[in-house]
């Protein structure tokens, strides 16, 4: 049953994603949005909502190796497996405001996350602060969005496809992850492993088929856009929410997955700082830094 709810999961995923997107264009083609401000916050957000399901909810069960580790698990895997696979699919062009204000951001949120967590608790307070900077964060796009109006071919996709896609993707990553799980545990592994790649994978799996997806489309600032947007909008909003519920637990090993979160962020960096592309050989290097992080949670 676990392997047929995981085979479902998929399914649901790849014609969820599939739809998101067009319905995302869709909107950037109709208002006349760069699709890097589509990326960034409708797509992104959409396809974080799995994250801030199980770890809000991970929260109220005082878990913290499910909520911290979702999260920055995610934010991990979303650089180094996501990209990666991305950019083998297809070189991706970055802005440059993607390059000078929301990576550089994207690295300056998690290092926040280690401060405010280092004392082992992200407090109410804790909460409020990435509250502020996720409202500061949503400002910024919005002047953003207002400078770089553009006129663009009107798309025929209907935009009802985001809603219709967005329920796809939630189910989809619903039943990958429960299914997921339940086989890890069957297999005897951690709950601190499973939060970091099971779940971790699990909950990332919109913005894999998104990003592969948008790219295979030539959406390529879709592609970008949705992981970092969707790594800002992990800490800031839902660990900034889940402590507003409740105070959450942060683990000292925690820290270290969180520096690694940042390191993966600033190989990201370096490697499209020159050429503002992320090409196959910066995609190989995000999946040996990955997959190196994974050795070492084994």
């Amino acid at each position: 049953m676990n392997i047929i709810l995981l085979v479902l999961g998929f399914i649901l995923l790849l014609k969820g994603a599939d739809w998101f997107v067009d319905g995302a264009s869709s909107i950037a083609s109709r208002f006349g949005i760069p699709q890097l401000i589509i990326g960034l916050t409708i797509v992104a957000m959409g396809t974080s909502l799995p994250e801030a399901f199980v770890s809000i909810t991970a929260a109220l069960k005082s878990n913290a190796a499910i909520t911290i580790g979702n999260v920055v698990g995610s934010n991990i895997l979303n650089v180094g497996i996501i990209l990666g696979i991305t950019a083998l699919i297809r070189p991706l062009h970055i802005q440059n405001s993607t390059m000078k204000y929301e990576m550089p951001f994207m690295i300056l949120v998690t290092f926040v996350l280690i401060l405010l967590g280092i004392n082992t608790t992200i407090s109410r307070l804790d909460g409020i602060i990435m509250w502020l900077f996720f409202l500061g964060y949503l400002y910024y796009i919005y002047k953003m969005s207002k400078n770089q109006m553009e006129e663009t071919e009107i798309k025929q996709t209907n935009p009802l496809f985001i809603p219709l896609g967005l329920v796809c993707l939630m189910i989809g990553s619903n039943f990958a992850v429960d299914a997921a799980t339940n086989i890890a545990i069957s297999l005897g592994v951690s709950q601190r492993f499973i939060g970091l790649t099971i779940v971790a994978l699990g909950t990332s799996l919109p913005e894999l088929v998104t990003s592969v997806t948008a790219a295979k489309k030539g959406n390529a600032d879709i592609a970008i856009g949705n992981i970092i947007g969707s790594n800002i909008f992990n800490i800031l909003f839902v660990v900034g929410s889940s402590a507003l519920i409740t105070p959450v637990p942060f683990e000292p090993h925690f820290i270290i997955d969180s520096f690694v979160a940042i390191l993966i962020g600033l190989v990201l960096y370096l490697c499209t700082k020159k050429t503002r592309v992320l090409d196959k050989k910066a995609g190989i290097l995000l999946l040996i830094t990955y997959l190196i992080y994974f050795i070492y949670l084994l």
